[in-house]
């Protein structure tokens, strides 16, 4: 009996230091308030991709030890050509999407709908 109230503790105390981690959320993301981004996962990777035309912007990032998702295929839109360093960090509302190039970073928020 002690011991599987042990194990309830235990499992309790792990729940209770998880609730404030943020993990990646498949689904819809609004971008710049009008266009709609889809989140998967494929293979641990994420994937976001503009519903409008399927131009996908993560490219299969890959989780990294701080809860962010990281990767350097990421892609712009506007600049289709280029790649960037990028991380995706998840906040309780949606995430913020961070790229990199050349020294100049550019973020932006997506709301999850």
């Amino acid at each position: 009996m002690k011991t599987i109230a042990r194990l309830c503790a235990t499992a309790l105390v792990a729940a209770t230091m998880m609730s404030g981690a943020v993990v990646a959320q498949e689904g819809s993301y609004l971008r710049k308030g009008k266009q709609t981004i889809v989140l998967t996962m494929r293979d641990g990777r994420l994937f976001c991709r503009r519903q409008a035309d399927g131009f996908e912007m993560c490219n299969g990032m890959a989780p990294a030890s701080d809860g962010t998702y990281r990767g350097k295929n990421m892609r712009h839109p506007a600049m289709k050509v280029m790649k960037f360093n990028g991380t995706v960090t998840f906040t309780d509302g949606g995430l913020n999407i961070r790229g990199c190039a050349l020294g100049i970073c550019k973020a932006e928020n997506w709301t999850k709908m």
